[in-house]
């Protein structure tokens, strides 16, 4: 468990992010942490690099709606600090905090504080005895790397913990964490680390995360992008719904557009995701620019579209062909439709889960 989100086992795969806001400046963190959370994040990371930092941080996590995971690194302090503050869960790596003793002062924290841990072992911060044994990041150092720090836990009878295996490169995070995988039985947490920009993180992301989820590796996810945190969180849901584990918003199957296009299909789309943003409740919408495949994508969707011709196109309900409306008209349409269709399914589940009572 981190805080009241459960982590492994049958949970749901949750999706994480991680501020990039001073923490020592509160209210610029809580913002953040607020935009985050109305995308949809599960769990949010915040670095805690200085006592400035974990003072802060108890202000922080009482505004907080989402359990927080406290980052330390090197200072075990930290740790112990953040821990009293209010985190949910500390991200360290026991080896680098320095003697046993300072590991047992952690773990007493955590338990005391009802604390997770999570392991963050990463490619770019290997021991210097596990490089000069295998002169390289590879698999298997990784591997080794985790698997000593998870000793140092048990040692101690700590046995709230997760662990991760990041690397910028896909094929050596990949093979580190199908390795760990067959060699523990416990939550891993999925990422590719420092994975690049919004478009090339988010491709890199998808392969190597969307690879370790199809081969039901993997409880709990952060996509690291040099983005906004809150596209963090967007892009791995999508992920997730691509692999059909997470349903969250609104699933919108669009076509790339040719020359047979009704209306323009891209800013249409552009407009539509932005403008439905908002929706948490799981419904399809199709927008397809013509009727070659628009009918046949309809018909899977919740609600789709279909241009035609002299600016007229076809509203299809549950599959079904319902109306026409004038491109003039069709953006306000799509949406009031969408939240109209969004409300409904919200009253059904209500009205089950009083029946259920």
């Amino acid at each position: 468990m981190v805080g009241n989100v459960p982590v492994g086992g049958d949970a749901p795969i949750t999706v994480q992010t991680m501020t990039n806001t001073p923490t020592s400046d509160a209210r610029a963190t809580i913002d953040q942490i607020r935009r985050c959370e109305e995308a949809g994040a599960d769990l949010i990371r915040v670095s805690c690099p200085d006592v400035e930092s974990t003072a802060a941080f108890r202000e922080i996590a009482r505004a907080a709606q989402v359990p927080l995971i406290a980052d330390i690194h090197f200072h075990y302090k930290r740790a112990l600090e953040a821990a009293d503050a209010g985190a949910a869960c500390l991200r360290i790596n026991p080896g680098n905090i320095g003697s046993d003793e300072r590991v047992a002062e952690v773990v007493r924290a955590a338990k005391a504080n009802g604390c997770a841990i999570r392991i963050g072992v990463n490619a770019g911060s290997l021991e210097r005895d596990l490089l000069e044994k295998y002169g390289e990041p590879c698999p298997e150092a990784l591997v080794e790397s985790a698997l000593d720090h998870i000793k140092l836990l048990q040692d101690h009878d700590f046995h709230e913990y997760k662990v991760a295996v990041k690397a910028s490169d896909v094929f050596l995070a990949v093979a580190a964490y199908q390795g760990l995988a067959d060699a523990v039985d416990c939550p891993l947490h999925l990422g590719i680390t420092e994975a690049g920009g919004l478009i090339g993180g988010t491709v890199k992301s998808a392969i190597g995360i969307g690879n370790l989820l199809w081969a039901g590796i993997g409880d709990t996810l952060r996509v690291s992008l040099s983005a906004e945190p809150e596209e963090e969180v967007r892009v791995g849901f999508e992920i997730l719904k691509g692999l059909g584990l997470r349903t969250r918003g609104v699933r919108v199957v669009s076509c790339p557009s040719c020359a047979r296009q009704g209306f323009d299909v891209i800013r249409t789309v552009e407009a539509l995701e932005a403008r439905l943003s908002h929706i948490k409740t799981p419904l399809s919408l199709s927008v397809l620019g013509c009727v070659v495949n628009g009918p046949g994508e309809a018909r899977e969707t919740d609600i789709g579209i279909t241009g035609g011709g002299n600016g007229k196109h076809m509203v299809y309900l549950s599959g079904v062909t319902d109306h026409h409306v004038q491109s003039a008209d069709m953006l306000d349409h799509i949406v009031a439709l969408v939240e109209a269709k969004a409300a409904e399914i919200e009253a059904a589940e209500a009205g089950q889960a009083q029946a259920a009572e």
